[in-house]
């Protein structure tokens, strides 16, 4: 089934995908002592998942970056049990994880409404801590957005990733001819005739080293760690990133790429990957074609071809692999309509396995002695 789609690009002026922030529970309200009466709990903090949602509109909109919650009510003849104060909501986008100065994980935010309490709201007087308040509870937090796009794009610089996504979407952002032309996120929206829409990230540079942090390392591999899944962007007559660095075949650029994918995080080499194989209007591309796709058939073999410091542990299995030309417009109808077909598999594989799990769990809930004998006799 072939789809028809037209893409728009959005482009972040300035994108923000982390953001620290000052929270504080509200302190609690003061208890009664002639009448034992309870003050309110001070009011709790939350971090809660909402679409359309940026940390950019954060920033914006909150420039003290401070969330404080309100004061629990005191205790009185008319209210003994003083009322529980107000909460504050924090909104922020889908796929964020939220974590404390020092990197321990406060949780993940993965789908819309999820919520996660960042700070707890003191707790009213009462008579074992003689009818006086606690204050709530503040700390620095960090907002660190990870899931942007259905699908990220992986790719040394100059592998022609702007281009191909410049080329879907027919606007034309800057690109020039010198590394790390992509220095923020650029993401388009393939948008179907059928109304479905696939978001499609470019994603800063990747270099040799980026798991150790070098150039972009950490900054590009945190977005790649949740897209759904990974595009690789191949220049068909290889790569070379300087002068002074070694050139690396069409074949050789997708070992890197997978080794540095893996040293990183070694379950990233799980998702389902497509390998874009870019630049195919160019003179010499058919011959390379053939020796990469004699190499990518028996991927094992070829990458003894080459030294120990460039094999990743596990090789990647690319569910599609598809010629293009960015600059041509060659192979892009076929590219789209497999960028959807591999999603929409994806969607019912996760389906069927999170139907499963739910029946399993439905299954272990239910006691034996409810399970009906159908007809046949119970064991005395």
């Amino acid at each position: 089934m072939v789809w028809t789609s037209r893409v728009c690009l959005r482009k972040y002026g300035n994108f923000v995908d982390n953001i620290r922030l000052y929270v504080r529970g509200g302190s609690g309200g003061m208890g009664l002592p002639r009448l034992g009466g309870h003050g309110g709990n001070g009011g709790d903090v939350w971090v809660v998942a909402k679409k359309g949602t940026t940390l950019k509109q954060i920033k914006d909109k909150h420039p003290n970056k401070r969330f404080t919650a309100h004061v629990g009510s005191n205790s009185s003849i008319h209210a003994l049990r003083g009322a529980k104060g107000e909460d504050t909501q924090v909104f922020a986008p889908v796929g964020i994880s939220v974590t404390t100065d020092d990197g321990k994980i406060l949780g993940e935010l993965n789908c819309e409404e999820d919520r996660l309490l960042v700070a707890k709201g003191g707790h009213g007087g009462t008579l074992h801590s003689g009818f006086l308040p606690s204050k709530g509870q503040s700390r620095q937090i960090r907002l660190d957005l990870k899931l942007i796009a259905d699908l990220g794009l992986v790719g040394f610089p100059n592998a022609g990733k702007s281009s191909l996504l410049t080329a879907l979407s027919h606007a034309k952002p800057k690109i020039a001819s010198y590394p790390f032309t992509t220095l923020r996120p650029e993401i388009g929206k393939i948008m179907y005739d059928d109304h479905k829409q696939v978001s499609v990230a470019d994603l800063p540079g990747l270099i040799e080293g980026a798991h150790i942090n070098k150039g972009m390392g950490h900054k590009f591999l945190k977005h790649v760690e949740r897209t759904k899944q990974l595009m690789f962007v191949v220049d068909i007559c290889g790569f070379q990133l300087a002068s002074n660095t070694p050139f690396r075949s069409a074949f050789e650029t997708v070992l890197l790429l997978t080794k540095e994918l893996e040293l990183y995080k070694e379950e990233l080499l799980g998702k389902p990957a497509i390998l874009v194989i870019n630049k195919m209007d160019l003179p010499e591309a058919q011959g390379h074609l053939r020796e990469l796709e004699a190499h990518l058939e028996n991927q094992e073999e070829s990458s003894r071809l080459f030294s120990e410091d460039v094999i990743p542990k596990s090789l990647m299995r690319f569910t599609h692999i598809v010629p293009v030309s960015a600059t041509a417009g060659l192979g892009l109808p076929l590219l789209k309509s497999l960028i959807r077909q591999s999603l929409e598999e994806e969607d019912i594989i996760e389906s069927e396995g999170q139907r499963s799990e739910r029946l399993l769990k439905l299954r272990r809930e239910i006691p034996t002695s409810s399970i009906p004998s159908w007809g046949f006799s119970q064991p005395t």
